[in-house]
This record gives C-alpha cells, sequence and structure tokens, in this order.
C-alpha cells in the first residue's frame, strides 16, 4: 500500500511539473513586446518591467497601482495560440495613474487588442486614428486632458460595444460615422466641448442601453429618434446646450430606468408623455421649461425611487397618486409654482424639498422652515410686512443690519482686526434649511448621482493655500443642485456685494486630481418691504 501511494504521489508531482512547465512556457510574441515598449514611453509608463514576459501576471504587469482598488494596472493576454505556446495581448487597463503623455498610435500594432482603458490619468493630445483597424470591444478615456475631435475612422470599430470618452477637452461635431457602430450598447460623451445636432445616423444604434451626452454645447432640439434606442435603460443629458421639447418619441423607451435631463433652451412645453415607462427609478426633469400640471400618473411608476422636477414652471397641486409610492427616496419640486395646501403624506419620503413655491400653508408663521425631512423654506404664498419668510419666525426686527459676513461652511473669523464672519457649520443636506445667524439662514437642495460615495455637503481643505487670509477658505458648503443665503432685516440702500471663491477640492498638480470645472450661477436676492 505504501508503495502504491508513494508512486501515485511521484506520477502526480511529475505530471504538475510536466504541466506547470507546459503552461509557462507561452509567451508574448517579441514583436508585440516591442510595441508594449513604445506605448509605455509615449504613454509615460514607466514601471513596467521587461525583464518578465509581460503575459506572466508578475511584477507591475498585473496588480493593482493602489491598495484601494484592484484592477487599475492590467495587462491581460491570450495565449491559447500556437498550440498554447504564444499569447497575444487583448487588454490593456491602465487606471488612475497619473499617466501624463499622449494617446499611442502603437496600439494598432498590437492585433488582437480588444480593450483600451486609460481612465483617470492626466494624458493630453488627439485620439489617433490608426485605432481604427483594432477590433475593440471597450475603449475609455474618461478623465483625461485629451483634445480634437473624434477621428471619424472610428467608425469602422464595428465591433465596439462601449464608447466613454467623458470629461476631456474633446470638441467639434460628433461624426456620424459613429453611427455604424451597430453594436454599441454604452456611448458616453459627458463634459467635453461637443457642438453640432446629434447625427442622424445614430437612429441605427439601436443596441445602445445608457447615454451620456451632458455638459456639451450641442444644440438643436433633442432629436425624435431616440425612440429607436429601444435597448435604453439610462438617459442622461444634463446642460447639454440641446433645447426641448423633449419628443414625444420618449414614450417608447419602455425599459428606461433612470432618465435626467436638464438645463433645456427653447419654448415652454408641457410635461412629456412618460406613461409607458413604468420601470423608471429614477426621474429627473429638472429647469426643461415645463409648465402645466404634473400628470396623476406618475403614481403608477411604483419603483420610482427619486423625482426631480425643479426651477420648471410647473402650477396646480401636488397629485396625492404620488402618495403611494412607499419607496421614494427623493422629491424635490424647488422652484415652481405649486399651490394648494401640502398633501399629508409629504414626509414620507427620505428627504422632500418644497422651497420656492406658492403652496397655501395653514398658519405659516408657525411652522419653521424645517419640518423633519421637509424644506419649505419660502414655500408659502404669503409672506409678511417685514419682507422675510413667515417659517423663519421672525417677529419684528429689532433694527435694520447694513453688513452680512458669512464664512461658508466654515467656523468663526476676524478678518482684519475689524470684520467678524460669521459661523457657518451646522450640519446641511439633500433637503435642509437653517436659520443660522442673526440676520441670515441658507438652504441646499440637491443630492449626488452617480458619486459613488455618500453625499457630503461640506468640505475642508487639507492643502496650504498661498494667499492671504487662507483661513476663510478652509471649508466650504458643496451643494449638488442649489445654495441660497437669504438675508433678512437688511435696511434699504446700495450695498456692494463681494463673494470670495478658492477651489480647495480640486489639486494644483499634473494629476487627474486636477481636472475639473466649475460651471454656476449667482443670483442677487431682490427686497420687498421696507426692510429685506
Amino acid at each position: 500500500m505504501k508503495l502504491v501511494t508513494l508512486f501515485f504521489f511521484f506520477f502526480f508531482f511529475l505530471s504538475f511539473l510536466i504541466t506547470s512547465s507546459f503552461v509557462s512556457a507561452a509567451t508574448l510574441q517579441q514583436q508585440e513586446v516591442q510595441v508594449l515598449k513604445e506605448i509605455g514611453n509615449t504613454l509615460g509608463k514607466k514601471d513596467w518591467n521587461f525583464s518578465v514576459d509581460p503575459c506572466s501576471g508578475e511584477r507591475n504587469w498585473s496588480s493593482p497601482a493602489s491598495k484601494s482598488y484592484s484592477t487599475l494596472n492590467a495587462v491581460t493576454c491570450d495565449c491559447s495560440f500556437s498550440n498554447n505556446n504564444l499569447c497575444h495581448v487583448v487588454s490593456i487597463v491602465l487606471k488612475s495613474q497619473n499617466l501624463s503623455g499622449t494617446l499611442p498610435p502603437e496600439f494598432a500594432k498590437l492585433p488582437y487588442l480588444q480593450e483600451i482603458d486609460l481612465t483617470l490619468n492626466y494624458l493630453n493630445g488627439t485620439i489617433p486614428k490608426q485605432w481604427s483597424s483594432l477590433n475593440l470591444v471597450n475603449l475609455s478615456l474618461y478623465g483625461n486632458r485629451i483634445s480634437g475631435s473624434i477621428p471619424k475612422e472610428l467608425g469602422n470599430i464595428t465591433t465596439l460595444k462601449s464608447l466613454s470618452l467623458e470629461f476631456n477637452q474633446l470638441s467639434g461635431e460628433l461624426p456620424p460615422e459613429l453611427g455604424n457602430l451597430l453594436q454599441l450598447e454604452r456611448l458616453h460623451v459627458t463634459s467635453n466641448f461637443f457642438t453640432g445636432n446629434l447625427p442622424a445616423t445614430f437612429a441605427r444604434l439601436s443596441k445602445l442601453n445608457h447615454v451620456r451626452l451632458g455638459d456639451n454645447q450641442f444644440s438643436g432640439a433633442i432629436p425624435n429618434f431616440i425612440q429607436s434606442w429601444t435597448s435604453l435603460q439610462r438617459l442622461v443629458i444634463h446642460g447639454s446646450g440641446m433645447s426641448g421639447p423633449i419628443p414625444s418619441g420618449i414614450s417608447f423607451l419602455k425599459n428606461l430606468t433612470d432618465l435626467r435631463i436638464s438645463d433645456l433652451k427653447g419654448p415652454d412645453s408641457y410635461f412629456p408623455p412618460l406613461r409607458n415607462l413604468t420601470n423608471l427609478e429614477t426621474l429627473v426633469l429638472r429647469s426643461c421649461n415645463l409648465i402645466g400640471s404634473v400628470p396623476d400618473y406618475l403614481g403608477n411608476v411604483t419603483t420610482l425611487r427619486s423625482l426631480d422636477l425643479s426651477f420648471n414652471k410647473l402650477s396646480g397641486s401636488i397629485p396625492n397618486s404620488l402618495g403611494v409610492l412607499t419607496d421614494m427616496n427623493m422629491l424635490y419640486l424647488t422652484g415652481n409654482f405649486f399651490t394648494g395646501p401640502l398633501p399629508n403624506w409629504i414626509a414620507n419620503p427620505d428627504y422632500t424639498d418644497l422651497s420656492y413655491n406658492n403652496f397655501s400653508i395653514e398658519k405659516p408663521d408657525q411652522l419653521t422652515c424645517q419640518q423633519g425631512t421637509v424644506n419649505l423654506f419660502a414655500s408659502a404664498l404669503k409672506g409678511n410686512n417685514l419682507g422675510t419668510y413667515p417659517c423663519l419666525g421672525i417677529a419684528s426686527c429689532p433694527k435694520p443690519s447694513y453688513s452680512l459676513h458669512i464664512n461658508c461652511g466654515g467656523k468663526i473669523i476676524t478678518y482684519n482686526g475689524n470684520i467678524t464672519y460669521d459661523k457657518d457649520s451646522q450640519e446641511a443636506g439633500q433637503a435642509k434649511s437653517l436659520r443660522s445667524g442673526s440676520n441670515w439662514a441658507v438652504s441646499n437642495t440637491g443630492h449626488f448621482f452617480d458619486s459613488g460615495v455618500v453625499d457630503y455637503y461640506t468640505w475642508s481643505n487639507t492643502s496650504n493655500l498661498a494667499m492671504n487670509n487662507a483661513e476663510l477658505y478652509m471649508n466650504a458648503r458643496v451643494s449638488a443642485l442649489s445654495l441660497t443665503y437669504y438675508g433678512y432685516c437688511m435696511g434699504n440702500g446700495s450695498y456692494t456685494v463681494n463673494l470670495h471663491f478658492a477651489e480647495i477640492m480640486f489639486t494644483d498638480d499634473q494629476t487627474y486630481s486636477s481636472l475639473g470645472r466649475r460651471v454656476f450661477d449667482i443670483y442677487i436676492q431682490y427686497c420687498r418691504g421696507s426692510w429685506c
């Protein structure tokens, strides 16, 4: 028995050695090794170790670039060629590495390459048209400094399923040739400088399931041909430059779970026909010039969790049918013309913002502006002779104020020995108003979709600011939608308004953390009554 056991172990061990040697014998073709050296030089990738085979998975060929992530630095090979003796590179993923070179045309020399993912680096230059010879499935350049236009030749990559060019500096019109990408499922071009109309050829992209077009300079109306994107599940068009109205063909997109459109140009229009979109979980139609009432049928969309109709011209009462949506997480109706009483279910969502409306609230002076998770700041039609909002609970102003200084998001600070900035460090939230100082209040609205982290509403600086009075810029309020500071009991007169800004979130260096731009509107409040 012992001899048999020993013989079996020796045979198994010998077989394991033969098998291991057989597997490790597969190596990358030398021509592709040289191509990787060229790619590394162009990208600025300096830590690839060519003393080992790139397909071995050893050293820096397949390892996390950060302890926080797992697949940020990987060269993947297919070693099934020539009876498992030859490898070819099929995927290169280099995420979050602050590579500062340019996009290598040499990728085209890797004939089996299916994936290029250079997400979150500091790369510049243009997209090489040579890549059009590849059979790519995934191409991601998200979060870099890529400029120029999209080469029309990319329309030849008919195998492409995912194209992510978000957060770059690309410009020009989207080439009609991209309409040849019939396998395309994801098209992400948010936060660039694209212009022109969406090409009519995009009507052929019937397999699209996720489209992001926001933060660009497109022109023309949202095209009705989007009705042919019947596989679409997510459509995000924030601040695209396009005009309304939202096309009626959107009613054909029955698979939509996430529909977000905002900041449309053009004329007023009624609520779009969404009766057939019964799978919606998120609906954002913000600043879309909508008029009229909100349709009752939204109450039939039982999957709806987030509803944002803020900053339109909607009127009438809030539909009672919304009260049956027991899974509602957030309801934003900020900045409309809603009237009537508040529904008795209005506190059911986790967060509700009704600020800046014309509701008929009984005894509004007996309600505070924050009722649990409901923000009622400036929500009532009735005001008072002080020019303030009843929910602030201000019966009288003892004397007028002629100055107002706030350290937004920070602590109390004395500046130049004689100017005191009030602290503004109370916890904010998605739909929250606070009466903070002796003559001012603050109201915040908004949720950070797609951030991947828990919402935050203040930000603390961790770097050294080379500027005077840096202590004023150590903390800041953060808002996803609307941040209002309201001064009251201010004496009539002319005022000088100084707004101080410092960037404390984006870094001042040559990393992807420095990439970003801020676009926002500033409104100065009007006065009413003898005091404001």
